[in-house]
Parts: C-alpha cells; sequence; structure tokens
C-alpha cells in the first residue's frame, strides 16, 4: 500500500474535507483519505489501480488542485 500527503490550499472547512474524501473514496484501490482543514493537508491510503496521477485528476476535476504533486 502507498500513503501520499497532499496539500490542498483551497481546504476552508469541514464540507471541503468531507467532498475531497467522498470524491477520493470513490476511485478503485483508495483503502483510505484522512483530511484536515487547519493544516490544508489530505492523506490517501491506496492501492493498484489506483495511482498519484489519478488521485490528482481527481482533485483537480473538483476544483481541490494539490500544490505537492
Amino acid at each position: 500500500m502507498k500513503t501520499v500527503t497532499l496539500t490542498i490550499p483551497s481546504i476552508t472547512c469541514g464540507h471541503c474535507v468531507h467532498t475531497i474524501t467522498t470524491e477520493l473514496m470513490s476511485i478503485t484501490g483508495v483503502k483510505k483519505v484522512t483530511g484536515d482543514e487547519k493544516t490544508q493537508q489530505v492523506v490517501v491510503e491506496f492501492d493498484s489501480p489506483a495511482t498519484i496521477e489519478i488521485i490528482r485528476d481527481v482533485l483537480t476535476e473538483i476544483n481541490y488542485e494539490p500544490t505537492n504533486v
């Protein structure tokens, strides 16, 4: 299993974290998503077929583009 920590400056509240979690959990292979609006970070645990590129693309599509990918 891979783990990545993403910084997403557009996270401003718990609703943002909920939206991100819901969208990322819909990706096949994503096992766990933990977000924190205070640090503006999301930790994603995933296996194949999920990839960091797919995760980044989904976040970009929903207007939560990570700055460190």
